[in-house]
C-alpha cells in the first residue's frame, strides 16, 4: 500500500531549505558590515525573515551590509507571500499550468483547496501583493527622502521599499537603528506602515471575497464578517488598554503629546498582532502591558494571511464555544450561522496547543537563562510563537540554546503548529476500528 504523506510536510521542508539557504548568503563575508557577526547569528536573522518574525540579534541597520539587508528583504517577501503560493505563481507564468500537487500546496498556504478558481485567484494575489507593496514603497519613499537631512536619494529610496515590504508582509524588521522610534509622533510613517500590515494580515480569502462583493455585506461569508469584526474589536480594545496602562508612563506614552500618545496606543496595539514594528521602547513597558501584549501577540492576526498567532477566528469560535457551553445552547452560532462541533473542537484544540507551546518554551528558556526575568521570557516566547518580532530586549542576550528554542517557535508560528504537527503525526494508513466510548469526570 502506497504511504501518503501529509501537504504540510513538504512545506515544512521548503521553509526549512529557503532558511538554510538564507543563512549561507548572509553568513558570506560582503553580506555583514561587522566582524562580530558569525553563522550563528546569520542562522537566526535567516528563520526570523523567512517565517517574517523579526526578532533579531543583531541590529539590523548596522550589523548587514546593503547585500545583506536586500537578501533579507528577499527572505521576507519569499516567506511571507509563501513559497508554494510563489512557484505555482511562476509555473502559471512560464507553462499556463500548474499541477494538481502545486495546486493543493498553494492553496494549503493561503486558504483555499478548491483547484478551480485558484489559478485566477493566484494571479490575481500576486497582482495584488505587487500592487500594495510598490503603493506603500512610493509613499514612504517619497517621506524619507523629503525628510533625509543629507539630502541623499538612493538610500531613502530603498529604506522605503524594506520598510515597505517588512509591513505588509508583518515582518517587523527595520533599517534605521532603533527601529521606528524616531517616528513616533510621525502620522504619515505611522499610518501608512500600519495600513500596510492591517492589510497585509486581513487574509487572502478575506479579500478575494472584498474585492467581489465589497458593497453586499449581507453576502460576506462567516469568516470574513468574523475576521472584520474582531479584527476591529482587538485593533479598538488594544487601543485603549494599552493608552490607559502606559498613559503617564514617561518611558513611553507619556513622553508625548496626548493626541501623539493616541496614536503610539493604536501602533501598538496593530503592531502586537504579529507586525513587530515598534514607536515606544518595549523593555520601559510595564509588566500590565506586557501581558496584554502577550495575548495580543498569541491570537495574531486572521487566517491564511502574512501574520503568524493562532488567528483571530480560532479566538473567536473557541470563545463562543466556551460562552455556548456554560449557558448550555444547544448550537454556537455567530453571525446567525451555526458552528460545527468539529470546528468548535479543533479551535478549543489549537488554543490549547499555542498555550502549552509558549509555556513550555517559556520555562525551557527560564531553565537556560535563569539570569533574565520570566516575565520577559514569555514575552520573548509568545512573540516568536505569534511571528509578533517584538522584543522586551532580550533576544540578543539569549545563549545558544535559548535561541534554538525562540527558531523553533518561529517556525512552528509560521507553519502554524497544527500544519507543523500533523506534518510528522499524520497517520499515513487509516484506521478501519473504533475502540468502545466510556464516560469519565471532568472538572
Amino acid at each position: 500500500m502506497k504511504r501518503r504523506s501529509h501537504p504540510g510536510l513538504f512545506i515544512v521542508a521548503c521553509f526549512a531549505a529557503l532558511a538554510s539557504s538564507g543563512t549561507a548568503l548572509l553568513s558570506l563575508p560582503f553580506s555583514h558590515a561587522d566582524a562580530t557577526v558569525g553563522v550563528s547569528d546569520a542562522f537566526f536573522t535567516s528563520f526570523s525573515a523567512v517565517t517574517v518574525t523579526g526578532l533579531a540579534v543583531q541590529d539590523t541597520s548596522t550589523a548587514w551590509t546593503p547585500f545583506g539587508q536586500f537578501v533579507i528583504l528577499l527572505l521576507i517577501q519569499i516567506g511571507g507571500l509563501g513559497i508554494m503560493t510563489l512557484a505555482g505563481f511562476m509555473g502559471l507564468v512560464v507553462s499556463q499550468r500548474m499541477s494538481v500537487r502545486a495546486g493543493m500546496l498553494a492553496g494549503t498556504e493561503i486558504g483555499l483547496t478548491d483547484l478551480g478558481p485558484l489559478r485566477p485567484l493566484l494571479r490575481g494575489l500576486v497582482k495584488f501583493v505587487i500592487l500594495s507593496e510598490a503603493l506603500l514603497a512610493v509613499a514612504l519613499s517619497a517621506r524619507f527622502v523629503l525628510g533625509d537631512d543629507n539630502g541623499a536619494i538612493i538610500r531613502p529610496i530603498f529604506d522605503g521599499l524594506f520598510h515597505a515590504i517588512s509591513a505588509f508582509n508583518n515582518a517587523g524588521f527595520s533599517t534605521f537603528a532603533g527601529g521606528l522610534e524616531s517616528y513616533a509622533a510621525d502620522w504619515f510613517v505611522n499610518l501608512v506602515i500600519a495600513g500596510g500590515f492591517i492589510i497585509g494580515g486581513i487574509g487572502f480569502p478575506v479579500i478575494f471575497e472584498l474585492r467581489k462583493q465589497w458593497r453586499k455585506p449581507d453576502r460576506w461569508s462567516l469568516h470574513t464578517k468574523v475576521s472584520l469584526a474582531f479584527t476591529g474589536l482587538l485593533l479598538a480594545g488594544g487601543t485603549l488598554v494599552i493608552a490607559a496602562l502606559e498613559w503617564t508612563n514617561s518611558g513611553t506614552l507619556g513622553a508625548l503629546d496626548p493626541g501623539d500618545r493616541i496614536l503610539a496606543a493604536f501602533f501598538q496595539s496593530a503592531t502586537a498582532r504579529t507586525a513587530g514594528f515598534n514607536t515606544v521602547p518595549f523593555d520601559a513597558l510595564h509588566s500590565s502591558t506586557l501581558l496584554v501584549f502577550i495575548l495580543l501577540m498569541v491570537i495574531g492576526a486572521n487566517s491564511a494571511s502574512t501574520a503568524g498567532g493562532i488567528k483571530t477566528t480560532t479566538f473567536a469560535v473557541a470563545i463562543r464555544s466556551t460562552i455556548g457551553h456554560f449557558r448550555g445552547d444547544a448550537d454556537v452560532t455567530m453571525f446567525r450561522r451555526r458552528i460545527p462541533t468539529e470546528l468548535q473542537q479543533h479551535a478549543l484544540s489549537l488554543v490549547v496547543v499555542a498555550l502549552g507551546t509558549v509555556g513550555t518554551a517559556a520555562f525551557g528558556l527560564a531553565i537556560v537563562e535563569p539570569d533574565i526575568e520570566t516575565a520577559k521570557l514569555l514575552f520573548e516566547a509568545a512573540s516568536a510563537f505569534g511571528t509578533a518580532g517584538l522584543s522586551a530586549s532580550v533576544t540578543p542576550s539569549l545563549g545558544t540554546l535559548g535561541r534554538i528554542i525562540i527558531v523553533v517557535l518561529m517556525f512552528v508560528g509560521r507553519v502554524g503548529p497544527i500544519t507543523f504537527g500533523t506534518a510528522f503525526l499524520f497517520r499515513r494508513e487509516a484506521r478501519h476500528y473504533r475502540y468502545p466510548e466510556d464516560d469519565l469526570m471532568v472538572g
